[in-house]
């Protein structure tokens, strides 16, 4: 298989900030075309949200915006005006895909809303991406992530229990409700894409966060829906899962995923005890879970002995799964993580060399990274008009400042 299975498919992307640029990212990383269509003079609100800044021959840009635009050509064009409403309309007569993140019915006042722009190009693959959806109470409401994990219940289960110091809720530390969405919305594209093969019509995809939020509470949503009872904060322990969770060697913490009964009668001879494996408070995962406390302590006690290093080569000779706990640049430089690539430099483009993660995805072994770096705001508008316009309109355009 080709490392770029979406060569040939085009993309207009009219979002911004993260769930969208998310999804359109995605798809530039598997060979599609992405024309990212921004503000002149503002662009991408991202852009504008450093420090830290990525600086090259008088470009500055966010590192934010690195982080979700790479593999794609940016044109500054102002839609809200007529004319370049009507270039935005001449552009999605040509492309398979169009994803936008504006609130609902926040395009039908430039004729740029799906039923619209499908009807005149039946094949497209519309997906509007919002907070709360294109219908419901919450409709009309913006949606940020943050607002996100806390109405849709992540907060509720991230952090310490209330009574203990520090306690409360807490966000998860990347905005896990976009990226979610992004991710979810390529696959419905995807989806979308195989359906027009057999039926030559194209669809409108409604994504929102909420949703999604929802969706992703995976085994928490289930546990509430069997029990009837809300799952509570547990910091770093797991609510299904004993011994699962940090423990403190003599030197720094360590993490100790115990999966299964098997592996729990290893740990627990490593620890010199295993007598607990035939305990029956202990032997079954449903009896460690009912009685957390007595084994999270006694496992405590022993990895206290001695340093992480020490417990790190026992616990994985063992087949026990264990691992540190890395901050982020040691987790970029961690020898796994160089092996595999994950650390990149993009060059090529106006804002010069950009330091940046590149695409987890492998096909028949072959990295399916954009070959794109992320652009400077219009650095393609040139490339990607000129012959859809011709050279007297785009300038045009640009004297009255439509085009950038």
């Amino acid at each position: 298989m080709s490392a770029a299975p979406l060569k040939g498919l085009k993309v207009l992307d009219l979002s911004r900030v993260l769930a969208g640029p998310w999804c359109t990212q995605l798809l530039a990383d598997l060979g599609a075309e992405v024309i990212k269509v921004e503000k002149p003079g503002a662009g991408d609100d991202t852009r504008h949200w450093g420090p830290p800044w990525h600086e090259h021959e008088g470009e500055r840009v966010a590192a934010y915006f690195l982080a979700a635009n790479r593999g794609k050509k940016s044109v500054a064009l102002d839609f809200s005006t007529p004319e370049g409403a009507d270039v935005v309309r001449q552009m999605a007569a040509g492309v398979d895909v169009l994803v936008e993140n504006y609130k609902v019915g926040g395009l039908a006042r430039y004729g740029l809303d799906a039923a619209s722009l499908r009807a005149a190009n039946p094949r497209l693959v519309y997906a509007s991406v919002t907070g709360f959806g294109q219908d419901g109470p919450y409709a009309s409401r913006a949606g940020y992530d943050y607002i996100i994990q806390a109405m849709g219940g992540m907060m509720s289960l991230t952090g310490l229990p209330d009574e203990m110091e520090n306690g409360g809720p807490l966000r998860v530390g990347v905005a896990i409700a976009d990226i979610f969405t992004g991710m979810y919305t390529a696959s419905a594209i995807l989806a979308a894409l195989h359906e027009r093969e057999r039926t030559g019509q194209g669809a409108h995809i409604d994504m929102a966060l909420f949703d999604t939020q929802l969706a992703v509470l995976a085994n928490q949503a289930s546990n509430a829906l069997v029990s009837g009872r809300d799952p509570v904060r547990q910091g770093n322990s797991h609510p299904n899962i004993v011994p699962y969770q940090p423990f403190m060697a003599s030197d720094q913490p360590l993490i100790i995923a115990v999966g299964n009964d098997r592996q729990f009668a290893r740990l627990a001879a490593l620890c010199g005890h295993p007598e607990w494996a035939e305990d029956e408070r202990f032997a079954t995962n449903a009896a460690r879970v009912a009685h957390r406390e007595a084994i999270v302590a006694k496992v405590g006690a022993v990895i206290a002995d001695a340093p992480a290093d020490h417990w790190m080569e026992k616990l994985l000779e063992a087949g026990i799964p264990a691992g540190p706990i890395n901050s982020v640049s040691q987790a970029l430089a961690d020898p796994q993580a160089a092996h595999r690539g994950a650390a990149q430099q993009r060059g090529a483009g106006a804002l010069g060399e950009v330091p940046m993660v590149g695409s987890p995805i492998r096909l028949d072994g072959a990295r399916a990274d954009a070959a794109l770096a992320p652009p400077a705001l219009g650095e393609h508008s040139e490339e990607v008009l000129a012959e859809l316009l011709g050279a007297d309109r785009l300038a045009a355009l640009r004297g009255a400042g439509i085009v950038g």
